[in-house]
């Protein structure tokens, strides 16, 4: 009989929350994720479905029009994302600073049938990954919470959002790059490294992301809660991060 393996003992069950962090900043590991990854994964929900995107993005302390902690994307304006934010703005994002790989099996089968295929367990590619995964350089992922807004069309925030996005995100050459490797459409912004598609479109929309609170967790199990708050605020939000039952999608 395999015995069970029991969690560490700073494991807590993800429907409860910790002692929450709470400060004016992002804790300094969130940071450190939201600086280094490529992407982050964008949760939006609308009559009990939920949908998740894979997005670029652009992190930034502050902006001249809001003293908050703030993420920077741009959306389709028929996309399904933006219809769920439309109707429901309360959003919740992942970002993480591990290499994102399937590890391989322990005792190859050539007949197993699912994920990962008898192939990738021979790969020395998913070799080198995994011993790249297991460094110190894998740490933690974040989950984020917060509140959405489509920027108005046209105006000066939209403008100095959209500037802020493409200086911070990459279009050019790696993307052309990329595009053969990870199987991207044909002609998606050819030339232009797809800043038309992603960003300079006219009918492209800014999404900002006021960020609310979140959870950090490591990868043996251990969470941390975090919540920001500006000054007067400790009392508005005291009682929403502890009783999540009563919140919508259980973030705030």
């Amino acid at each position: 009989m395999t015995e069970v393996q029991q969690p560490p003992l700073n494991w807590e069950a993800s429907a409860t929350t910790t002692h929450p962090q709470v400060s004016s900043a992002l804790p300094s590991e969130v940071i450190a994720c939201l600086k280094n990854a490529r992407f982050l994964h964008l949760a939006t929900c609308t009559d009990l479905f939920p949908h998740i995107s894979l997005m670029n993005y652009t992190y930034l302390p502050c902006t001249p029009f809001t003293p908050h902690p703030t993420i920077i994307m741009t959306t389709n304006p028929s996309s399904k994302k933006t219809l769920n934010l439309v109707s429901n703005p309360r959003v919740s994002l992942l970002v993480h600073d591990w290499v994102s790989h399937r590890p391989p099996t322990r005792a190859p089968d050539p007949t197993r049938e699912g994920s990962p295929p008898p192939q990738a367990t021979r790969s020395s590619l998913a070799s080198l990954l995994l011993n790249i995964n297991t460094s110190a350089l894998s740490s933690i992922s974040a989950t984020i919470n917060g509140m959405a807004r489509l920027i108005e069309t046209g105006s000066d925030e939209e403008k100095w959002c959209k500037e802020k996005h493409l200086e911070n995100n990459t279009f050019g050459d790696q993307v052309r790059e990329e595009r053969g490797f990870l199987g991207g459409f044909e002609g998606a912004g050819e030339g232009d490294g797809g800043r038309n598609c992603f960003i300079e479109g006219e009918e492209v929309r800014v999404v900002v992301v006021r960020v609310r609170e979140g959870r950090i967790a490591d990868w043996k199990g251990g969470v941390k809660d975090w919540r920001v708050v500006s000054e007067g605020e400790e009392g508005e939000t005291e009682g929403l991060h502890r009783g999540r039952d009563g919140l919508v999608n259980g973030i705030l």
